[in-house]
């Protein structure tokens, strides 16, 4: 079974790559050469660095030291990285089969609906123009350098978030956390795109329902019934209201002598459209009630959309991404256009621009700063290293990384210029400030936006615009986010791979089931506790946790050389520097002002009752608790060591299989002594400590894997009949038998 699900074998091409003694056909360019093979297949040919290098024989016999003090890099400028697009590499996993698909779906993955609902309302708040000052300092010492380490773990070892840990397979918790922390979100996530195609459909009337306050939902408070007025030859009362002189209601003269008075508050149609109508928002969490209908119908079609997209992994998200990722900036940019020319528009932008830099002082505007970049970029997730562990082996993966991080960058202040530029029109219309208009979140998406929408010419068709945009965004990211979960579990139990349509199938309809308490009336409520909750200092703890493993566990200079012999190139001093130190210490920081600024949730003005803080904090620890968790369930599987000390040892180094899939390019791999280059041709036994998955499981896909000339992700290791320091050595030195 190949990575596609039945293709057709692959076309013969000569590609040269690990073929040591073979030179290619000379380059028509310097930089990169795309020859055709047949329609679909290509071959993109990089030249050579040093023609007159050793060839990788010569390079595998001389004796590198595996410590630190000595650690040498790769010295692999004469390999060959070409690549062949349209045939899978690793035939048993799959590939991206485009060179764009991993690019795209990377930009859609980190792009998402935050970018335009959380980072201008963050700017504005915190100092405008100023604000982008930590933002950029985040991003390039803590955000980029994440960025680049996960999509480099998994681009080398083709595995992905739950089995990407051979180098360490104490840390493997990790990816379970990840994992569950992706699931967990993809619930709320997935029902927010379903209220954004409900706003869609019923975009396409005119007028738009939200326009008037004529409606069954509509309340006494809407504010087309309470309307601002001058009163001046009318009598006006002490509660705010204007009377003509036969008695009949014209409006109120003073809004807030009128709240202070009768605490009521004017209502906008929007508001109580999105409330009463959507949401049916009951009166606290204590009053679920049961699911609406029409909030089921969207939620199904949204992972009847998922389900579909997914079915057979990346090889459909990686040309529906085509669309959905590039699509988005197509109607950014008309909305754009349209929003700076709308009357008070500039007032808008300025309130999102102007520069406070007396903000920088207050350690809650780098907190943002910090967060911010971390949730929009995704690290911690596993979103990253599940997509990126679908490249092929020599991808240009800091290239990659770079357009990536820039591209979510720049999304994020542009979207702000879109966003701003439809506040300061309706903050005019309403002859309100702009910061009484401002928010976040769903009360910017669902509220402020759709009610400037209403005040434009052709309201409707900036309406279908406007949410079909949200709705592409959105599914980028929820593609990525469900996409981590599958590729973990197959990635676990090797097994089930080739049952990915039933598996994906499944995941969608637990899911949806899981999500149905979302559709009901105090179904925000819930959303508001997991998106609070779910990914919050877990998900820091998660990524400082992983910045520690590979950069002091597994060791900085390894990793270096590791992402050497992919791209050719040793990483620079920069990002030694940001892993090493800039990283874990932004991310302790973040961590630590969290804890001491923590407040429970909220939804508005409602405030929730005190057993929801203790659900809430359990919801955290449900991902995080499986990080000592998988230690201690290795701890106890680990056959060799008789102390707790010398398992805990054994567990820190890299398992026999730990490298990268395929035996061609393990066979590159020059700069560790004793390194396994075919783990299959070992008289092995399996260590349950290492076993990713089941035992049987294991075995069979090694079996596969075999046959294919590909290594999967399992820990076996040869038998050792010494316990203590020759269980070490296991690691390093070893027999073989062919």
């Amino acid at each position: 079974m190949t990575g596609a699900g039945g293709a057709k074998p692959p076309p013969t091409v000569q590609t040269h790559l690990g073929v040591p003694n073979s030179e290619p056909p000379p380059l028509e360019s310097p930089k990169f050469f795309i020859s055709s093979v047949e329609p679909g297949v290509y071959v993109v040919n990089t030249p050579k660095k040093d023609n007159n290098s050793k060839s990788p024989q010569s390079i595998a016999s001389t004796d590198i030291s595996l410590t630190e003090d000595s650690f040498q890099t790769s010295r692999s400028s004469n390999i060959d990285r070409s690549q062949i697009f349209g045939v899978d590499e690793n035939a048993e996993r799959g590939n991206w089969t485009g060179r764009l698909d991993f690019i795209l779906s990377m930009l859609g993955y980190a792009v998402g609906l935050g970018n335009l609902w959380r980072f201008p309302y963050l700017c504005y708040r915190n100092g405008g123009g100023a604000f982008l000052v930590p933002y950029l300092i985040f991003m390039t010492v803590v955000g980029i350098p994440l960025f680049f380490m996960e999509t480099s773990l998994a681009q080398f070892t083709s595995c992905g978030p739950t089995s990407c840990w051979g180098f360490s397979p104490l840390f493997s918790g990790i990816g379970i956390a990840m994992c569950l922390c992706s699931g967990l979100t993809s619930l709320y996530y997935n029902m927010i795109i379903a209220w954004c195609m409900f706003y869609f459909f019923v975009s396409f009337q005119h007028p738009l329902p939200w326009s008037n306050c004529d409606n069954d939902w509509n309340t006494a408070d809407c504010r087309l019934k309470l309307p601002s007025v001058n009163c001046e030859g009318s009598v006006k009362y002490l509660n705010g209201t204007c009377y003509d002189n036969t008695g009949e209601f014209l409006g109120l003269w003073n809004t807030t002598l009128f709240t202070e008075t009768t605490g009521r508050k004017r209502i906008s149609p929007s508001e109580e459209y999105y409330n009463k109508y959507i949401l049916g928002i009951s009166s606290g969490i204590d009053d679920v009630g049961a699911p609406r209908w029409q909030n089921v119908l969207v939620l199904l079609l949204a992972w009847t959309i998922c389900f579909f997209c997914l079915i057979r992994g990346i090889k459909t998200t990686g040309k529906v991404v085509y669309f959905t990722a590039v699509f988005p900036y197509v109607l950014l940019l008309i909305l754009f256009f349209r929003g700076v020319t709308l009357e008070n528009a500039g007032e808008g932008i300025k309130f999102y621009i102007l520069p406070e830099f007396s903000k920088l002082a207050s350690a809650k505007v780098w907190r943002d700063a910090a967060v911010q970049i971390f949730y929009s970029m995704g690290p911690g997730w596993g979103g990253l290293i599940a997509l990126s562990s679908y490249n092929r082996f020599h991808n240009n993966i800091v290239r990659d990384s770079l357009i990536v991080s820039l591209g979510n960058c720049m999304t994020s202040i542009f979207g702000g210029f879109v966003i701003f530029s439809y506040i300061g029109f309706m903050a005019g219309q309403l002859d309100v400030k702009v910061d009484e208009v401002a928010t976040s979140g769903a009360g910017l998406v669902f509220v402020i936006y759709p009610e400037a929408l209403n005040s434009l010419p052709g309201s409707t068709f900036w309406a279908i615009i406007f949410f079909f945009m949200l709705i592409t965004l959105g599914l980028d990211s929820q593609f990525a986010t469900v996409e981590t979960v599958l590729t973990g579990i197959c990635d676990s139990f090797p097994d089930i791979r080739k049952y990915k349509s039933p598996v994906i199938g499944c995941i969608c309809i637990v899911s949806f089931l899981l999500g149905l308490p979302m559709c009901t009336p105090g179904g925000v409520y819930i959303l508001q506790i997991l998106d609070y909750y779910v990914a919050a200092w877990s998900l820091l703890l998660i990524g400082l946790t992983e910045v520690i493993a590979i950069t002091y566990v597994y060791g900085w200079r390894r990793f270096c050389s590791d992402i050497e012999l992919m791209t050719g190139t040793q990483p620079s001093l920069f990002w030694k520097v940001t892993w090493m130190a800039t990283a874990p210490i932004g991310i302790t920081f973040i961590l630590i002002f969290a804890w001491i600024d923590y407040t429970s949730v909220t939804y508005g003005d409602y405030v929730y009752p005190g057993w929801v803080d203790a659900v809430g904090w359990l919801l955290a620890l449900s991902s995080v608790i499986f990080i000592p968790g998988a230690m201690i369930y290795k701890l106890c599987k680990e056959d060799d060591g008789d102390t707790i000390l010398e398992k805990v040892k054994l567990l820190l180094a890299p398992s026999r299989s730990w490298g990268p899939a395929l035996v061609k390019h393990r066979e590159l791999v020059d700069y560790v002594n004793g390194f396994v280059v075919d783990p299959f041709t070992e008289k092995a036994y399996l260590n349950r400590g290492y076993s990713g998955s089941s035992i049987n499981g294991s075995v069979n896909s090694l079996t596969r894997s075999r046959s294919k000339g590909s290594v999967s992700a399992v820990s076996v290791r040869s038998h050792s009949t010494a316990k203590s320091s020759n269980s070490m050595a296991s690691r390093i030195t070893f027999e073989s038998t062919l």
